[in-house]
């Protein structure tokens, strides 16, 4: 076999054997994008950790803006990146809304980490 022979019987071959096991679907990769997407932001994890030790495992959101600094439409923009993520959980009362984490939803997040 010449040289030009081998290298075009090279280029045919494959360069590895696929791997054995199946990759996520393009749905479950864009539900973990958006729950990675979510927690990367500096805010939104204090935001979790404040609903998280919260005395009922809940915070109005009223009581969300000062420990953050920030106004309320931000605070309102995490939160609702956080309750799409599937990590918080919304109920209106009255005129004030309440957050609590999505039970397991923590949990989720560190099953995804260790089977990436």
């Amino acid at each position: 076999m010449n040289t030009a022979q081998t290298l075009e019987s090279s280029l045919d071959a494959p360069c590895c054997l696929p791997s054995e096991q199946p990759a996520i679907s393009l749905e479950d990769a864009q539900q973990r994008a958006a729950m990675f997407k979510a927690l990367a932001d500096p805010n939104r994890l204090r935001l979790l950790s404040i609903v998280k030790a919260g005395e009922s495992g809940e915070a109005c959101v009223c009581d969300l803006t000062e420990p953050l600094d920030l106004g309320q439409p931000t605070v309102s923009h995490h939160l609702k990146i956080l309750v799409e993520a599937g990590l918080l959980h919304r109920e209106k009362r009255g005129t004030w809304a309440y957050y609590s984490l999505v039970p397991g939803a923590l949990d989720r997040v560190s099953r995804l980490l260790t089977s990436l």
